[in-house]
């Protein structure tokens, strides 16, 4: 077997030019760790933060970036229950921050992070799902607790998470409002099964107590602090706010004073997770909601090569196309 692979490395922090493709060692197994043919992988925001260098203080370069991918084990330890060619996903726990990530040929990652699937959908449809997947399905059930007929505000409704989460409350029972700050991205919204899709100004408190004059049973919260208080001001007595995104890049709250700053009664919860908060028999089941019809992907470009990496960051950045970026390693 080759002793090389190829992989895109950031050396240095700034555009999209510092990833460079090089010919770099294949990853050696550690013990209860695993190796991943990557076969697709999702390009992520936070991986375009880490690009620029304002990722966590664990990150450091040269770093291969990447935090999810989906493949086929290439290497398992022999007392593991994987096999070479199973396929599988994986996702964070460190990928492309403290520890090499998905955009090369082969990734290393432990096995408690893995999670076995089996699908006959493309590559490019199974490498959208594991990080948005993951963070909104741990969202709506570790961080709010929702439940069949409860009302729940999605704010950032057109963000990959936001788009995921949408599918999955309705396939949960949930009436749904989402919120999205561009008029043309509505019908995007109601074709995904969203009940009320609104347009967010910043403030839309008032708009959605219009709509619930009670306030609304359970709110994500993917914008970040920016829009926050006003996303507690449309939550109901004993309703809770889960805090999972900062898209607007306002992740801490200056000042902060829980009196003066959440209504009583409302409860706020944040949520960040693993892979570990999405089990292998709720992923199958995804998948097979997927293959259905039940459950839809948002897809907002399919890219072939690691070649291909620096136009899918460029995408992403500039937010022209809502869904998630994929690229497919053939």
């Amino acid at each position: 077997m080759t002793k090389t692979m190829r992989a895109v490395v950031l050396s240095q922090f700034g555009g999209v030019d510092k990833l460079v493709i090089k010919d770099v060692p294949l990853p050696k197994l550690q013990p209860d760790w695993v190796r991943i043919r990557v076969k697709a992988f999702g390009v992520n925001e936070s991986e375009i933060t880490s690009r620029k260098g304002r990722s966590s203080p664990d990150f450091t370069v040269p770093r291969v970036l990447g935090i999810e991918c989906v493949g086929v084990i290439d290497e398992a330890p022999t007392d593991s229950s994987l096999r070479p060619g199973q396929k599988v996903a994986t996702m964070m726990g460190g990928m492309g921050r403290s520890i090499d990530g998905s955009y090369a040929e082969y990734t290393v990652v432990p096995m408690s992070q893995v999670i076995p699937f089996e699908t006959s959908l493309p590559w490019e449809v199974v490498g959208a799902l594991p990080e948005m997947f993951q963070t909104a399905y741990g969202s709506l059930t570790k961080g709010l607790d929702l439940r069949r007929g409860q009302s729940l505000l999605i704010r950032g409704g057109t963000s990959t998470v936001g788009l995921s989460a949408a599918t999955l409350a309705k396939e949960i029972g949930a009436v749904v409002i989402s919120t999205t700050r561009r008029s043309e991205r509505l019908k995007l919204l109601r074709d995904l099964g969203v009940d009320q899709p609104i347009i967010d100004d910043g403030k839309i408190a008032k708009t959605v107590r219009r709509l619930f004059p009670g306030g609304i049973d359970a709110a994500l919260e993917l914008v970040g602090g920016k829009t926050l208080q006003d996303t507690l001001q449309a939550t109901r007595a004993h309703g809770t706010v889960c805090f999972t995104g900062g898209l607007s890049d306002d992740w801490v709250i200056p000042d902060f004073s829980p009196l003066g700053y959440i209504p009583f009664g409302v409860r706020l919860t944040a949520y960040g997770g693993q892979a570990t908060d999405l089990p292998a028999d709720v992923f199958n089941r995804q998948l097979n909601a997927i293959a259905a019809g039940r459950l839809k992907v948002s897809i907002a470009k399919v890219y072939h090569g690691l070649e291909q990496v620096r136009n899918a960051q460029t995408d992403l950045e500039v937010r022209a196309t809502p869904g998630k970026h994929v690229v497919v390693l053939d």
